[in-house]
Formats: C-alpha cells, sequence, structure tokens
C-alpha cells in the first residue's frame, strides 16, 4: 500500500492529455485510434510514477522538514528507498516497453518525458523559468503522445493550447506556492522551494497572464479550424465559451493563492468541472462533425 500511495495514482489524471490529440481529431473511438491511446495512458502512468518515485527519494530530507511533504510514504519511513528504487526501474522499463510495442514515435516521447521529468527532479528544479519551461513540458508531451500513438496529425494551434496551457498551469502553480510563502506566518512553515526565489509575484502573475491570453487566442483559431468541419451547428466555435470561462475560474484559484495542486483545483471546483464538461461535449461534436 506504501508503494501504491508513493506511484501517486491522483497524479493520473494528468495523463488524460493523450486523448486529447485523438479528440480533436474526431476519431479518438476509432479502435485502431483507441488501443494506441489507452497503452500510451497507461505508459505515461507508469512513467510519470517511476519519476515521482526518483524524485521522492533524491527529497527525502527536504520532505522530512515538509509539514505535508513528511507524510509522503519514503520519507515517513513507510517504504525503503532501496525497494522504491527497484519499483522505480520496473515501472520505467513496462512504460518504454509497451511504448515501443506501440510503435518508435510513441517510444520517444515517453523517453523524453523522462528525460526532462528526471532532469528537473535531479539538476534543473530549482532554476527559475527553467523548471517552468520543464513542467510545462511534461504536459506538452502528454498532449502529443495520442497523436504520435496513433499515427494522426497535430494541428499547430493544438501544440500551441496545449504548450502555452500548461506554461498558464505551471506559472499559477508557482504563484500560489510563492503567495503561500510570503504569506506563511505560522510556527511551522514549510521550507521554500529554492526556485521561488527568483521570482516575485508581479513577475509570475505576468506569465499566467500572457500565458493565458495566447492559450485563448490560439484556441479561438484552432476551434474555427476544426469547425471547417461539415456539422448540423458550429459546435467547435461555440466551444469557445465554456474554454475562455473555464481559464477564467482556474485563473481566480490562481490568484487567490490555491492552484499549488492543478488536479486538486480541477476535482473540487464543480463549476469549473461543469464548465469543462460542456467545452469537452461541444468540441467533441464539432470535431466528430455531428
Amino acid at each position: 500500500m506504501a508503494l501504491v500511495v508513493a506511484m501517486r495514482p491522483r497524479q493520473w489524471l494528468k495523463n488524460v492529455l493523450v486523448f486529447a490529440a485523438p479528440l480533436a481529431a474526431g476519431a479518438l473511438l476509432e479502435p485502431d485510434v483507441l488501443r494506441p491511446s489507452l497503452v500510451a495512458f497507461v505508459a505515461f502512468c507508469l512513467m510519470s510514477s517511476a519519476t515521482y518515485l526518483i524524485n521522492d527519494i533524491r527529497d527525502v530530507e527536504a520532505d522530512r522538514a515538509h509539514p505535508t511533504k513528511r507524510n509522503r510514504p519514503i520519507a515517513a519511513g513507510q517504504l525503503s528507498p532501496a525497494v522504491a528504487v527497484v519499483a522505480a526501474v520496473v515501472l520505467a522499463v513496462a512504460a518504454l516497453g509497451l511504448a515501443l510495442w506501440v510503435g518508435i514515435g510513441l517510444f520517444g516521447v515517453v523517453l523524453a518525458y523522462a528525460v526532462f521529468t528526471l532532469s528537473y527532479s535531479m539538476f534543473l528544479k530549482h532554476e527559475p523559468v527553467v523548471e517552468l519551461a520543464l513542467l510545462s513540458m511534461g504536459f506538452l508531451l502528454r498532449a502529443i503522445a495520442g497523436g504520435v500513438a496513433a499515427q494522426l496529425p497535430i494541428s499547430p494551434w493544438f501544440l500551441i493550447v496545449a504548450g502555452f496551457g500548461s506554461l498558464f498551469m505551471a506559472a499559477g502553480k508557482r504563484f500560489s506556492e510563492l503567495d503561500r510563502a510570503l504569506k506563511d506566518d505560522g510556527e511551522e512553515r514549510a521550507p521554500r522551494r529554492r526556485s521561488l526565489d527568483g521570482y516575485t509575484l508581479p513577475y509570475l502573475r505576468f506569465v499566467w497572464g500572457t500565458a493565458a491570453a495566447i492559450a485563448i487566442t490560439a484556441y479561438c483559431l484552432w476551434a474555427f479550424e476544426v469547425g471547417l468541419q461539415e456539422s448540423t451547428f458550429p459546435w467547435a466555435q461555440w466551444s469557445v465559451l465554456p474554454f475562455v470561462l473555464a481559464i477564467l475560474r482556474y485563473a481566480v484559484d490562481v490568484d487567490k493563492g490555491q492552484a499549488e495542486a492543478p488536479e486538486d483545483v480541477v476535482l473540487h471546483d464543480r463549476a469549473l468541472l461543469s464548465m469543462g464538461a460542456v467545452w469537452l461535449i461541444l468540441f467533441a461534436l464539432g470535431a466528430l462533425g455531428v
């Protein structure tokens, strides 16, 4: 059970991004597309868990000094580092094996994700801006993986939306962390992430505001491109409204300093979930040409 917890299955929610490109192509439900997309999803779940284990081994001392991270299995002594290393290797090999079974393209994407994530954990997590780029790259590679696995063409607008949407969430996460660190006056303060020393709140606000603006602009262009398909109603064009509202709703949580864990924001904000569901339905109808 400690190993399962250390694998952070809640974080697997991020890996649903592998279905984005097949959905955008209107081909997600086709068996020849759905099967490799599901394999890509599993491969990313395994690889991401492997990198979480390595990260927790490396940060074990810092986690033990943190009021919440000290409850992680390795920091709490519930899981030995030796077992975690073996599990990480097994998970990584399984992920790469599954990816290679689908094709060399997916293998390259999963391998790139592992390299970028481990580079972040081992060397670059304390470098301002660089670490933001690496966090964003993790999301972007997930979004690319589905299209690569199913051998579907990927729209440049899709890549721009995924890239700057990822930067928006990464900068929002750091903004919330820095905001908490500056406000924290309790008896038990969490150790401050070293990369935060290179940021100010106005700078991070500028980054996530700029990223959100570019993502919205690119999405509008992408939605009208998808909307060129024959359909009974301009579903894709109308999906712009819930997409923009969802970005603005998430920005409320960022502005309040409550976006340290993006997956928690998404899962616990009912209004955001509703907007996301409406967007998904409208965009899917447009992509399928209904």
